[in-house]
């Protein structure tokens, strides 16, 4: 914020007024926070933007997560001020700790499959999105994502479509641009009350030689409510592009999403075990066709 723009700023009774925190408190946070960090102008009144509030707000939504207040000003100051264009990058981003894992698509089949699996066994209701890179690969699982998405609140799939389609009982389609980073990537993300899981993946460059299933993606995988969340979001500003609408919706949904109550192991484990069991049964399709 330049001089002028900040004589120009918000003062400290408009952000109170606008997020519904206190003055004093705002003053107690950048005190001991250095949160929200205003200009001064040389009355030495504070001045402050429209992303200061923008923050201040995400750091209440963060509190009402249940976040501690040290980690809620930490995430939303990691948080870009523009939308992302990457999921996989968007949630590198913001967590620094995330260690991505080389997977073949193979792998990335199974694990999708088995968070699939486990959501239906649950019929849960939430929000489910999917990234399938190619529309042929979303056609390829289109039975098993309507199966999906009679349970899901709404289910949503991001692939080279040629238009937007909403069919009922059914994932909207929406269509990726033809630059579009999310090309290259794969993704579940699946945000219920209690059940969070989260499968991101980037494929490696220079692949156009292998047989699909064994192209190489950069994988994380998680199942923390908080971190599944952000990426819901995310892919909110990502489905933006091709309906503001589904995008409003989305987020809708997970603003009145009650509080996670789920058994983060409990999830994990059962994840875990009908993904083992999908490669089993794909290394025995495999051992009968070389017989």
């Amino acid at each position: 914020m330049t001089g002028s723009d900040a004589a120009a700023g918000l003062s400290i009774g408009d952000v109170s007024e606008q997020t519904g925190l206190s003055e004093g408190t705002l003053r107690i946070w950048e005190s001991r926070h250095g949160f929200p960090e205003p200009q001064r102008l040389p009355s030495g009144h504070r001045r402050y933007s429209a992303r200061d509030v923008e923050r201040v707000r995400q750091v209440l939504e963060e509190r009402d997560r249940g976040l501690s207040l040290k980690a809620a000003i930490e995430r939303a100051l990691q948080t870009p001020s523009e939308p992302e264009r990457s999921l996989f990058a968007g949630l590198r981003r913001r967590r620094s700790d995330l260690f991505p894992h080389v997977l073949p698509k193979r792998a990335l089949i199974a694990l999708s499959h088995a968070i699939e699996d486990e959501l239906c066994a649950r019929a849960e209701r939430g929000v489910l999105i999917g990234s399938f890179q190619r529309a042929r690969f979303y056609r390829a699982a289109e039975e098993r994502w309507r199966e999906i998405a009679r349970t899901a609140d709404i289910a949503a799939a991001l692939a080279d479509f040629d238009e937007p389609r909403r069919v009922p009982g059914a994932p909207v389609e929406l269509p990726l641009e033809r630059n579009d980073a999310l090309l290259r990537e794969w993704a579940v993300v699946c945000s219920t009350p209690t059940y969070s899981v989260l499968l991101a993946g980037i494929e490696r460059p220079g692949q156009g030689r292998r047989p699909d299933r064994e192209r190489d993606f950069e994988t994380v995988w998680t199942v923390d409510p908080v971190l599944v969340e952000d990426a819901a979001r995310v892919c909110c500003d990502l489905i933006a592009r091709a309906s503001p609408t589904i995008a409003s919706e989305i987020q809708s949904h997970l603003d009145a999403m009650p509080t996670s109550g789920e058994d983060r192991f409990d999830v994990a484990a059962a994840v875990t075990s009908r993904m083992v069991a999908y490669l089993g049964r794909d290394r025995r399709d495999d051992e009968r066709r070389a017989d």
